[in-house]
């Protein structure tokens, strides 16, 4: 029986482990190109309340040593060279040794399945740091990438709670933070984090990643979500 094969499309390529001290030529490089994202960015990770890389900018150790994370990304608008990448959601599967400033980091993207064939691999250029501008920062920071796949992702944004469910791999729910006054929750504003200078505080609820030999929960840790407005370079 013929073996079925996924389209070249719909993968990107492993990278091998990030070595300053040798040129390597499968090493993810950059190829800026127009792109710009705005919309909305949280995660769930293993700190405690409250990760301690927003105001350290990753220079501090996480509060368990390691950083495990799960990211999802509500594209309100954008484009890629043209296309359109408005209404599309991503997943991500981060997992961090150590500082988070220092790299090593293992990424896996989980990409809409409406996405169009440009606008996915658009996304996963963007996504690797390829594409240069606001995240071109993690062709340095990420050392593997150990999957990318298309999937159905859903994005759930209601009041102070949100939600990203991808089948059984991530089943991911948080909660804003109350602040003194109910109408606005705890934020970090003015910072030079990556993401974003305002970071809105909030904790995981019932928060589970089960892919690539990972089995997490994160319920009850600590959790962020940020407004984005992302773009390639100037």
């Amino acid at each position: 029986m013929a073996v079925k094969k996924r389209p070249e499309a719909d993968r990107l390529p492993i990278s091998q482990r990030i070595d300053n001290r040798m040129d390597n030529p499968k090493r993810r490089r950059l190829a800026p190109t127009d792109w710009a994202i705005k919309g909305e960015l949280f995660l769930n990770c293993s700190c405690e309340l409250f990760c301690p890389c927003v105001v350290s900018l990753g220079k501090h150790p996480p509060t368990e040593g390691h950083c495990h994370a799960w990211m999802a990304i509500a594209i309100d608008e954008g484009h890629y060279e043209g296309e359109d990448l408005s209404g599309l959601n991503i997943g991500l599967l981060v997992d961090i040794p150590g500082r988070m400033a220092e790299g090593n980091w293992k990424v896996a993207a989980y990409v809409d399945e409406r996405a169009s064939g440009k606008a996915y691999n658009g996304i996963l250029q963007i996504f690797s740091g390829q594409a240069g501008g606001t995240t071109g920062l993690f062709t340095m920071l990420v050392s593997e990438i150990i999957g990318a796949e298309r999937e159905k992702v859903e994005i759930v944004r209601e009041g102070k709670r949100r939600a990203i469910y991808i089948g059984r791999k991530i089943q991911g729910e948080i909660e804003l933070m109350e602040g003194a006054d109910p109408d606005h929750p705890v934020m970090i504003s003015n910072s030079k984090y990556w993401m974003g200078p305002d970071i809105i505080a909030a904790k995981g609820l019932k928060s589970r990643v089960r892919d690539f030999g990972r089995v997490w929960d994160f319920g009850g840790k600590s959790a962020e979500v940020c407004p984005i407005d992302w773009s390639g370079p100037k």
